[in-house]
């Protein structure tokens, strides 16, 4: 009996670790990803989240999914000074407004233009808002992330305090674990990562709750 219950405990620990995918990501000198922060902007480095969310979704497209039109610069070698410059060409796409880019239509617009300028019709962007049910979020999440493309995600007003240094406030997300009924989702702002739960995460206690944008692959029709 004994021998029974150690293998389906070791059997129920492979299947649970089975649900942790992290995608690949990339530094930029010692940061994970882009840093708000560095822009001199004072517009951008106060209200460029969106912007910055936007270069590190075409950075990762195009070093892990062969998106090359998305970003201009070298994908093996990045600096700061790369980052700021690639910013100034997001900029006219998603430029900061005085209440931020504070809902998914305005990022889903201006990133959809980015992409149509530089000739990429193979994604097709969609909406999901926060005040959606949780288990329909982290579906959405797990089938993003397992078809390995980062989600831009939008929170605005949270009554949690732990969650403050997201509020009002563009980040994306990378990887996600799931444990029994809990869900917990990667996410890259900052130059840094955390692990937050979806959960407690979409529970702002708030009307203003924001959501994610979908970034669906389409797929590619050759020309006639």
């Amino acid at each position: 009996m004994r021998n029974l219950i150690g293998r389906a405990l070791k059997c129920d620990w492979r299947k649970e670790i089975a649900m942790k995918k992290e995608l690949p990501y990339f530094k930029i000198e010692n940061a994970y990803g882009g840093n708000q922060s560095w822009f001199r902007d004072p517009f951008m480095n106060l209200g460029g989240c969106a912007a910055a969310t936007a270069c590190d979704t075409c950075i990762y497209l195009a070093k892990y999914k062969e998106k090359k039109k998305l970003y201009p610069g070298d994908t093996e070698n990045f600096t700061k000074e790369d980052y700021l410059q690639f910013s100034k060409l997001m900029k006219p796409y998603l430029h900061p407004r005085i209440e931020g880019i504070k809902n998914l239509k305005i990022f889903k617009e201006g990133f959809d233009k980015y992409l149509q300028d530089r000739k990429e019709k193979n994604f097709k962007l969609e909406e999901f808002s926060g005040e959606l049910p949780f288990d329909r979020a982290k579906n959405a999440i797990r089938k993003q992330i397992d078809q390995e493309i980062p989600v831009p995600y939008l929170l605005l007003k949270h009554q949690n305090y732990n969650f403050r240094f997201y509020v009002w406030h563009w980040f994306l997300v990378v990887g996600y674990e799931a444990y029994n009924e809990e869900f917990f989702i990667k996410v890259a702002t900052y130059g840094d990562y955390r692990w937050l739960s979806l959960k407690d995460l979409m529970d702002t206690g708030n009307r203003e709750k924001g959501g994610f944008i979908i970034i669906q692959p389409q797929p590619h029709i050759p020309s006639l």
